[in-house]
């Protein structure tokens, strides 16, 4: 059995190609400028080609999304290119995490169905370094116990420097002391430690709360940046969000 699942994003739209439970190649790209149908038809078919991926081969594709502006012309573009339509999953999407909250948004749904399918019997905190940075919390038994939503890291750094007049666009790196000596170090260390912080608190509010040490994953787009900094990461997978939906849309 052989999948597509598209996570579409406020940043970035992801796509990954499943063989059975694995996915076995991944790729990326920006949400905006939106496009139409027939520019979609053409981004994505060209992508493929560069997968060595045969549309005809695919027996499922899987839409999780958190953009609605995107999510019918993706969809019909998809349709074009496979012949049939996708899998659209959200929320309300059975599986075995129990929510209590209506709003949740599909991606944080899909994290936490990840982290129930992929590491079962203890109780899991998805740390998503996305648009937004959210964590999320779900028991061993499947129950969702909450989430919380602060800006993401590249949201605040743009944010930053579109509303100053003379600090730069940085790159996202540890700097070597954490007191910086000029305005980029200052700065990464600003938003790298500043938000590591955030993070670590946010984890050892978490696990208070829950009365116990939960195990943590870590995803999103700049993940990879804040894993080795910390002991309170236990893994870092780009690919969590995906593998989610994948879930959510195997038995569909």
């Amino acid at each position: 059995m052989t999948s597509i699942v598209i996570n579409i994003g406020n940043t970035n739209i992801r796509f990954g190609y499943f063989n059975h439970d694995r996915c076995v190649d991944s790729w990326l790209i920006n949400s905006k400028p939106y496009g139409t149908r027939d520019e979609l038809v053409a981004q994505f078919s060209l992508l493929y080609r560069s997968y060595n991926i045969d549309p005809g081969t695919i027996d499922r594709v899987i839409i999780g999304s958190v953009v609605p502006q995107l999510t019918g012309v993706i969809g019909s573009a998809v349709n074009k290119i496979h012949g049939k339509p996708a899998v659209l999953v959200d929320r309300n999407t059975a599986s075995g995490v129990r929510t209590i909250s209506k709003q949740i948004g599909t991606d944080i749904y899909a994290n936490l169905v990840a982290a129930h399918h992929l590491y079962p019997g203890r109780t899991k905190i998805v740390l998503d370094f996305g648009t937004a940075l959210t964590a999320s919390c779900v028991s061993a038994t499947g129950e969702s116990l909450g989430a919380i939503i602060a800006p993401g890291i590249v949201t605040a750094l743009n944010s930053l420097i579109k509303q100053t007049a003379q600090l730069p666009e940085i790159e996202l790196v540890p700097p070597a002391t954490v007191l910086g000596h000029d305005t980029v170090s200052c700065m990464q260390s600003g938003m790298v430690y500043g938000y590591l912080g955030m993070v670590e608190g946010f984890v050892q509010r978490i696990n208070k709360e829950v009365g116990q040490e939960c195990f943590v994953i870590a995803t999103g787009g700049v993940s990879h940046v804040y894993k080795p900094l910390t002991d309170k990461i236990d893994i870092a997978d780009k690919l969590h969000t995906l593998k989610g939906l994948y879930f959510l849309g195997k038995e569909l």
